[in-house]
């Protein structure tokens, strides 16, 4: 075996995510890493895989990544020393774990692509000393910074002291079930783990949480771990940390892998939205190879980014009527080094200057004027807004918006056709829409959408809800206008 290298199977792993974001991660796990035992609860998925940690880390709807060390039914137990039995066990799975998150460690150290010989620190003292700064950095082909030595260990949350004590492990099998294996290096392991330095956090719901403080739990655990495996408590700077959810229903214990949560984006200069909300409104955009997409109030360009990340055969335009976001969203675009294949245009989201029919996916955060307040009125503005999204959409082309609640409601009642009274209807409500028409009903203002579905999500303080549609073909769409021309720059039309 490759000292280098850790040979693991399959590892089981658990992720972070908001409100609402379970459904998005369960299929990006599923769909990218073919996992396996994949479950959630609120906030929380598992899954396991044998994807390299590098892959791993690389999830685009989930907050934070760790590695699963014990998850049982509801703590039934109410004494601190029935706590500590019930989650420290015989002490094998804590074993197990630190083997296994001090290989994934290793990995992402070693594999770097900035790698520096943690084995030959004289070397890296010269690639420091020629570099001019420790732990120095280097530049990937698209334009990120990647972390060196010094970075990447603060990325990871490693002192150098972990650092040497990775080393001293040397070559670790972490082949899950490997009884022979186990044997092997049972008679090592107390000494490579009785080095760990850690800490535990601890977060607690429920009946329990009327027993002890998350303080208290910490403390109860700690000691236990202390006492059993030999670790050493360490509040201030840690190897590692152990994390702790326990509820009525759920007791979960982690290690984090990554001190940064993955939410955070390498190649986003200015943020905007939830990073993990963009990537599922480009998820349910359906976007293809060639595919010409727009957001017409794009902002710092956020979505823009997180689909041309993802879906690197396509082409973006963004649109806004505020050149200070325009300029803020061209900072981003060059510094994640996209600019042949996302255009940005001064335009107002009222008059999108495109043909009818000449684009496959629009996707916009509709502002709610909560956080950066607006002048526009938007409940008065979004009919208007959308029959022009509506317009410029060919027919089968997707359309995904993120709406406050009180703007989702107002859009779905302007979706549904609705009665009209005696009164009105001798006015001559509805003349002009043709003898189909139940006169007893007013129409959809936006026939040629179709409601495909709705997911509600959190945004911190407030939710908010995805509303996906597709257009189709009614008697009152507009096709002469020409599709969208796949070339360089597809997306630049000349306006109607």
């Amino acid at each position: 075996m490759n000292d280098s290298n850790c040979q693991r199977a399959a590892l089981k792993f658990y992720c972070t995510a908001g409100n609402g974001m379970e459904p998005f991660l369960i299929q990006e796990v599923k769909t990218k890493f073919a996992a396996k035992d994949v479950d959630h609860i609120p906030g929380k998925v598992f899954f396991t895989t044998s994807f390299e940690i590098k892959q791993v880390r690389e999830l685009k709807s989930a907050e934070r990544l760790f590695l699963l060390l014990k998850r049982l039914s509801a703590p039934t137990a109410k004494t601190p020393s029935g706590i500590q039995s019930r989650l420290m066990g015989d002490g094998s799975d804590w074993t197990r774990a630190v083997l296994s998150w001090r290989c994934l460690q290793r990995d992402l150290m070693m594999r770097s692509d900035c790698t520096l010989s943690l084995a030959l620190p004289g070397r890296k003292r010269k690639m420091e000393e020629e570099s001019g700064v420790e732990g120095s950095t280097c530049n990937e082909p698209n334009g990120t910074q990647k972390l060196g030595l010094g970075g990447e260990r603060r990325e990871l949350g490693l002192s150098k002291d972990h650092i040497s004590s990775t080393e001293d492990s040397g070559s670790v099998n972490c082949v899950a079930g490997d009884k022979d294996e186990e044997n092997r290096i049972e008679g090592s392991r107390d000494r490579k783990t009785s080095t760990v330095s850690f800490r535990v956090n601890c977060r607690c719901s429920g009946a329990l949480s009327r027993l002890f403080s998350p303080q208290d739990l910490s403390r109860i655990i700690g000691t236990a771990a202390s006492r059993q495996l030999g670790w050493r408590v360490d509040l201030r700077k840690p190897d590692l940390e152990v994390n702790a959810y326990m509820s009525d229903d759920h007791c979960v214990l982690g290690i984090p892998l990554l001190r940064l949560p993955l939410a955070n984006r390498s190649y986003m200069k200015t943020t905007g939205l939830r990073s993990t909300i963009a990537w599922a409104m480009a998820s349910l955009s359906d976007i293809k190879p060639g595919s010409c997409v727009i957001d017409p109030m794009c902002g710092v360009g956020t979505i823009l980014l997180e689909a041309a990340h993802e879906y690197q055969d396509a082409f973006f335009l963004g649109l806004d009527i505020d050149e200070s976001q325009l300029v803020k969203a061209d900072q981003n675009v060059e510094f994640a080094k996209f600019g042949d294949r996302v255009q940005l245009l001064q335009a107002s989201s009222k008059e999108i200057p495109l043909p009818s029919c000449s684009v496959d996916v629009v996707v916009c955060d509709v502002p709610f004027g909560k956080k950066f307040g607006t002048k526009t009125d938007m409940a008065a503005s979004l009919p208007v807004i959308v029959r022009e999204m509506e317009r410029v959409l060919r027919v089968g082309g997707t359309l995904v918006l993120l709406l406050s609640p009180q703007l989702s409601c107002l859009l779905k009642k302007s979706m549904t056709p609705r009665p009209v009274t005696s009164h009105t209807q001798g006015e001559g409500t509805g003349v002009g829409l043709g003898g189909d028409v139940d006169p007893s009903h007013t129409p959809s203002l936006f026939p040629s959408l179709q409601p495909l579905s709705y997911h509600r999500v959190s945004l911190g303080a407030i939710d908010a809800l995805i509303h996906k549609y597709v257009k189709i073909l009614t008697p009152t769409t507009t096709l002469s206008g020409p599709h969208c021309i796949h070339t360089l720059n597809p997306c630049i039309v000349e306006p109607e």
